[in-house]
């Protein structure tokens, strides 16, 4: 994988850090997660690291970016995982989706979390989990004195929306994990089963 880790570096492409996606991928081997529903593909990197850990894991994965969708699709079928893999091309606003999934992974436009976890949280099995990543937002959000620009500023903002959010959620309890730019992991309540 250091071939995409290197194109994401050189292109500066937001993939997980690699503490985040090591602890992604054991959360997955633990949980015996089966299906998966990512939101924002980017060059598939999450999507073929989630897939390499078992032949039985089927993702489907939304990215709106055109050229990172093309991108995604090389490098799945790269690596051979076009069987397990399914790439939507479209903004997943406008995506609806069927389909259960045991695992939901909001890694997208940080301002549409909120959106994200509301539209999708009907397509979780019993059970099942949204984890959500960059909560810290390279550690802006728990120290806004680095924020440099106004888009900062905004990001920062939304994400500590999402956070009151989950907070505040009655349906879903959230623990937060300092791996990579810090995860979120939502399980609903068992008396909202």
């Amino acid at each position: 994988m250091k071939d995409l880790e290197e194109y994401a570096k050189k292109y500066k492409i937001p993939i997980m850090q690699k503490d985040g996606i090591l602890y992604l991928i054991e959360y997955i081997k633990k949980n015996n997660i089966k299906n998966i529903l990512e939101i924002g593909t980017a060059i598939g990197y999450s999507s073929i690291m989630m897939a390499n850990i078992n032949k039985d894991i089927k993702i489907t994965t939304i990215e709106k970016d055109n050229q990172r969708y093309n991108i995604a699709l090389q490098n799945i079928k790269k690596y051979n995982l076009t069987n397990q893999i399914e790439v939507i091309n479209d903004d997943a606003s406008n995506v609806n989706l069927n389909k259960k999934y045991d695992l939901i992974f909001i890694d997208a436009a940080k301002g549409k979390n909120t959106l994200f976890f509301n539209k999708f949280k009907n397509n979780l099995n019993t059970g099942g989990t949204i984890i959500t990543d960059n909560l810290s937002f390279h550690g802006l959000v728990e120290n806004v004195s680095l924020i440099k620009t106004k888009n900062q500023k905004s990001i920062v903002k939304k994400i500590k929306d999402y956070i009151t959010f989950l907070e505040n959620n009655e349906e879903f309890i959230t623990e937060y994990i300092n791996v990579g730019d810090k995860i979120s992991i939502s399980k609903r309540r068992i008396d909202n089963e």
